[in-house]
């Protein structure tokens, strides 16, 4: 993949907690970031539950989760409290971090090509270089999970 090996693409983004989230505050730390399409749908919302539910494996394994989306913050706030998600979303409106992660352009969707939020994944090493990265995620469900064996190694 694309990204992989190289340093993480920094970014700067507010976060549902209130806070700007930037990759230089987890330095040292594995963070998982999952680029979707929208809050609130039916492969997002499969997705988000599915970390959701790995999310104390995931702690124990020393991962950050962040998701990213183009949604603002009201509507991030929403879509945590109706699933209890565990952990921070990001706002991304312009896009300038889903560019610079590869997550969002041209894909086909529904037959079509079209332009949006590639459903994507990197996990990004305590060094700061990206160890993994899922440039097409097919199955939203099953992803999650694809992730959690990955840095079970």
């Amino acid at each position: 993949m694309a990204l992989e090996g190289k340093n993480a693409p920094v970014f700067a983004l507010e976060g549902s907690d209130g806070n700007t989230h930037t990759l230089s505050q987890y330095s040292g730390k594995t963070v998982v970031i999952y680029f979707y399409p929208k809050d609130s749908t039916s492969g997002c919302t499969k997705e988000a539950c599915g970390f959701r539910d790995n999310y104390a494996e995931l702690q124990q394994r020393g991962a950050v989760v962040l998701g990213v989306s183009k949604d603002g913050i009201p509507s991030h706030t929403k879509f945590i409290s109706s699933f209890s998600l565990p952990f921070v979303l990001l706002s991304d409106p312009d896009t300038s971090m889903m560019r610079a992660y590869e997550a969002f352009g041209e894909k086909i969707m529904y037959g079509k090509k079209t332009t949006g939020t590639i459903r994507s994944t990197v996990i990004i090493g305590p060094d700061g270089i990206v160890i993994k990265q899922w440039a097409k995620v097919a199955k939203a469900e099953q992803h999650p999970d694809q992730v959690l064996e990955y840095l079970r190694g």
